[in-house]
C-alpha cells in the first residue's frame, strides 16, 4: 500500500509515462488481496458492474484483453462471458488517484448483469417516495 507513489504523480502531464509494473506493485489491495473494479461501457459511458480482481486477474486481463475477475463466492477466476457469451473486451484500464480502485473501459457483448440486464445498476432510489424502482438503461 503506497499512496505516496500515486500522490507523487498527480501533477505529471499526459505525455510522461509511468512504468506499469511500478503502478501495479503500488496498488492497494484489501486483506483478501483484492481490489475493487468498476466496469464501464467505452461506447456509451454506462457503468456496467462492480467486481474484484487480484494481481493475477489484472495480469490475465492485460494479457488477454478479456476481463478476468476473482469470484469471492466461488473462490476462483472467471472471465466475463466464458459461459454466457456476454464478453467484456478491454479497451482501457485505469487506476484511481489513490491506487485503490480500477476502472475498466470495455466493449460489452450482450448483458453485463446475470439478470440479463445491460447493467447491474438497475435499482434506482426514489427519495421523495422513499422507495427503490427498476430503472431503464441509461443508454440504449
Amino acid at each position: 500500500m503506497n499512496k505516496a507513489f500515486f500522490k507523487q504523480h498527480e501533477n505529471i502531464n499526459s505525455s510522461t509515462p509511468i512504468d506499469l509494473q511500478q503502478c501495479l506493485s503500488n496498488l492497494t489491495f484489501n486483506s483478501d488481496g483484492l481490489i475493487s473494479v468498476i466496469t464501464q461501457c467505452v461506447i456509451t459511458g454506462e457503468v456496467l458492474m462492480q467486481a474484484w480482481m487480484n494481481k493475477t486477474a489484472i495480469q490475465k486481463t492485460l494479457e488477454t484483453k478479456y476481463v478476468t475477475y476473482w469470484s469471492r463466492s466461488r473462490n476462483k477466476y472467471w472471465v466475463k462471458g466464458e459461459t454466457s457469451g456476454h464478453t467484456q473486451h478491454l479497451k482501457s484500464m485505469r487506476f484511481d488517484c489513490d491506487g485503490d480502485a480500477i476502472l475498466c473501459l470495455v466493449e460489452q457483448q450482450g448483458a453485463a448483469c446475470h439478470t440479463g440486464r445491460l447493467s447491474c445498476f438497475y435499482l434506482e432510489v426514489n427519495t421523495p417516495d422513499q422507495n427503490v424502482q427498476v430503472c431503464p438503461a441509461i443508454y440504449n
